[in-house]
């Protein structure tokens, strides 16, 4: 079996951000020279996701919008967490939005569903941040 694993790094501009990483990763599979296989794609951070859903910028404020609303980072001082702390919103947003996702591989191509695209979700941002990116099969 073949495999191929690599780190993505981020620096975000702000504190909540969506990233389409979906060219990256299809080009680490097509570096993996896997033809039938795996894709994991995940966030190295507690306070970050991955998620597939489509690339359009209404949704992406829509799902700002409705994660705000939660999760909201003000009051910090509602939240358990925030003992030295400010980012217990970003430690739910992740919960939320997931911290992996799995993409299978077929014919050398990532096999997604129509308007399917992988993003890299910011929560906590301002700081580096990482995702790995694990491939594996045939």
């Amino acid at each position: 079996m073949k495999h191929l694993t690599k780190e993505l790094w981020f620096n975000t501009r702000t504190m909540r951000e969506f990233i389409n990483i979906t060219p990256t990763v299809e080009e680490l599979v097509r570096e993996s020279g896997i033809q039938e296989g795996l894709c994991l794609v995940n966030a190295m951070h507690i306070t970050a996701s991955v998620f597939i859903n489509d690339d359009e910028g209404g949704l992406h404020k829509d799902f700002d919008l409705w994660l705000e609303k939660l999760a909201p980072h003000e009051p910090v001082s509602s939240y358990r967490h925030n003992v030295g702390e400010e980012n217990a919103d970003a430690h739910m947003k992740r919960q939320i939005m997931g911290r992996e996702v799995v993409v299978a591989i077929t014919g050398g191509k990532l096999h997604f569903g129509p308007w399917e695209q992988i993003f890299y979700g910011e929560f906590d941002g301002g700081r580096r941040k990482r995702v790995l990116v694990k491939i594996i099969g045939e």
